[in-house]
């Protein structure tokens, strides 16, 4: 059932791989939609829908990016550590500017791990009571499109500390396919949504599939935790980056990824995508320059 309404879904991080999933398949449900932006001439924009001036540090345009607002979904951008100073005040400002649905992108595992900056957003919308959806998501495929692309491009590896365990990876896409149906049907106020892939792979499984996919060897490292620390310090990552990412798959680890679910198929009515699928879509972030010419 549809609770769709004339108002207009604002979308943080509009420009991303999750919020501009979340666009496209609002507009696809004919939606009217406000993209945050920090900058109106921000590549990445969705056609279709409408750039507004949005930054969480900038609490000065927030009631203008809010206008004709009547739901909103909230994605904390990486940079933002400090929940309390630049998140929770936006939600405070949403709701008194009558928000009637604010859907929030979590984390998988986010209420057994206070420490995360996502479980304070969860915590302060109960406490207001506010008329929420939590979207808890397993690891994204896309992940080995963007930050390890060029392991797997230039050196035909896979190089995460994840041992030999299993990860329901999911597709950005579909997060965006969800939240577009939560924030359009009825019956999601106050629930917490985990969704995974309906396929459970190790990261032997995946070099083993992409080396299917582009025809050449892809090789899972495995490193150990010490070494894939010492890779990233050599690499010049700042020692919050190195934390996050410690902490990221010490949960892998510890099998927390590990289960698959159909959660993508009972909300949208369609099965999640496989990571076949995902990686014959994707295929160019890995290819070579030399690889391109010759298929062209």
């Amino acid at each position: 059932m549809s609770t769709s309404a004339t108002g207009t879904v604002l979308v943080t991080g509009s420009t991303g791989n999750v919020g501009g999933a979340v666009v496209r398949h609002l507009l696809d449900r004919g939606e009217s939609v406000g993209s945050g932006v920090r900058n109106l001439d921000e590549a990445g924009v969705e056609p279709g829908s409408e750039p507004r001036l949005f930054d969480f540090e900038n609490p000065s345009g927030w009631g203008a990016a809010l206008e004709g607002v009547d739901r909103l979904f909230l994605l904390r951008p990486p940079a933002i550590s400090d929940v309390k100073r630049h998140l929770l005040p936006f939600i405070d400002l949403a709701l008194e500017r009558g928000v009637r649905h604010i859907v929030f992108l979590s984390l998988q595992g986010v209420q057994v791990n206070r420490a995360t900056p996502h479980h304070a957003v969860e915590k302060h919308l109960r406490d207001r009571r506010a008329p929420f959806t939590f979207l808890r998501p397993n690891f994204f495929m896309q992940n080995l499109s963007t930050t390890y692309a060029t392991d797997i491009r230039d050196r035909d590896e896979i190089a995460v500390p994840a041992a030999g365990a299993r990860t329901a990876f999911i597709d950005t896409d579909d997060i965006g396919c969800v939240a577009a149906h939560v924030l359009t049907e009825s019956g999601h106020l106050g629930r917490a949504y985990t969704l995974s892939g309906e396929q459970s792979l190790t990261y032997h499984d995946v070099a083993r599939m992409l080396s299917a996919e582009l025809d050449r060897s892809i090789r899972y490292t495995r490193p150990t935790p010490q070494q894939y620390t010492e890779l990233l310090r050599e690499r010049g990552a700042p020692e919050d980056y190195i934390a996050v990412q410690s902490m990221i798959y010490r949960v892998v680890r510890l099998r927390v990824s590990a289960l698959p679910n159909r959660v993508i198929r009972r909300l949208t009515g369609s099965p999640a995508t496989t990571f076949a699928q995902f990686a014959r879509r994707e295929r160019a972030a890995w290819n070579r320059p030399d690889t391109t010419r010759a298929t062209n």
